[in-house]
């Protein structure tokens, strides 16, 4: 099982979905991990309260992009109030892999939900 998870993170890592630069966001925020460097930078465009369209950039290892990925999927057609109580939990989950005893890793995937966080203060 472990080797699919990694295979997925990989190619997530190679082939990230909504990689880019948005012209004009509504929210914005630019974070990093001064530990390890990896940067992300989450912009979100919402249309009547709800999010429409979310990219990210940046660079760093192949959890914190692959996390970005998946995190900006899961975003998609949510509103501001859902978007103030995602947790930490709910990240990991879009991993599909154990991260708790590997606590540098943990603040990798969790970048681009302090970037939402950042955003949207």
């Amino acid at each position: 099982m472990d080797d699919i998870y990694q295979e997925f993170i990989i190619e997530l890592y190679k082939n990230p979905m909504n990689f880019g630069r948005m012209a004009k966001p509504d929210y914005h925020a630019e974070v990093h991990n001064s530990t390890c460097g990896d940067r992300i930078e989450l912009s979100l465009k919402m249309k009547s309260g709800i999010i429409v369209d979310v990219k990210f950039a940046g660079s760093g290892c192949a959890i914190s992009q692959a996390s970005s990925s998946l995190f900006t999927e899961y975003l998609k057609g949510k509103t501001l109030d859902q978007l103030k109580k995602i947790d930490k939990q709910e990240v990991l989950a879009l991993l599909k892999i154990d991260l708790s005893k590997n606590p540098s890793r943990m603040k990798c995937a969790l970048l681009p939900l302090d970037a939402l966080k950042k955003s949207i203060k």
